[in-house]
């Protein structure tokens, strides 16, 4: 019987070679330079500008609104000459300063001025107002349409605008950035039981007030920036 090579003392059968080798395995790829420096510029780009913003935030805040030169007045008759409505109205009789203040906001100040002699007198209303945070054209036109003040008056102010009321006076509003100024004229009549005028003399002649008017704010919106 023919014994076995493996059984009988014959050579042992060798392993067979793996021809297969495992490979170890590869480091993990480091992240390209180009993208590290591109996110971090995108990021501190983003910063840079959030922090302008903040700035112009707080440095609007700190400065406030630009209120073009215009200044809070407290006695507005002081600084209302008028010159032009008194050759036209006559002597300026009486002069009343009405309420004044001044807080963060708003300024506002007041005056009335009275012309003539006797029952037959004109008076004139004057109002500036100097609106330091909000912005006050949205208002204006919107009570200027109210008060039916349509015609446009150019060359005062941002913006002016009158009210012709004939024989009995007129109204003329001007706003120039954030100062607002209100000029009213009315005549002052007296009247007897009988409903007849009183006094004498004849009324001032009021057409074409709009023109002194004018001259006077012009006059007067460059004194309240003094």
């Amino acid at each position: 019987m023919i014994s076995e090579p493996e059984l009988v003392g014959g050579a042992p059968f060798e392993t067979a070679e793996v021809l297969t080798e495992e490979r170890e395995p590869r480091p993990p790829r480091g992240r390209r330079p180009w993208l590290w420096g591109l996110g971090g510029a995108l990021v501190a780009s983003a910063l840079w500008g959030a922090g302008l913003y903040t700035y112009g935030l707080v440095q609007q805040r700190d400065e406030g609104v630009d209120l073009g030169g215009y200044k809070p007045v407290e006695n507005l008759c002081e600084v209302s000459e008028l010159k032009a409505m008194g050759m036209v109205l006559g002597k300026r009789a009486d002069d009343g300063v009405g309420p004044y203040f001044d807080e963060t906001a708003l300024s506002e100040s007041s005056c009335s001025v009275t012309y003539g002699e006797g029952n037959r007198q004109q008076s004139v209303q004057l109002s500036y107002t100097l609106h330091k945070v909000t912005d006050p054209g949205p208002e204006f036109e919107a009570r200027a349409k109210y008060y039916e003040l349509t015609q446009p008056i150019a060359g005062l102010g941002e913006k002016a605008l009158f009210n012709d009321q004939g024989e009995a006076g007129g109204a003329m509003w001007v706003l120039d950035g954030q100062a607002e100024l209100r000029i009213d004229m009315y005549v002052n009549v007296s009247y007897d039981e009988q409903g007849r005028p009183m006094g004498e003399g004849p009324q001032p002649d009021l057409s074409g007030i709009d023109v002194p008017m004018t001259q006077d704010a012009l006059a007067l919106l460059a004194a309240l920036k003094k």
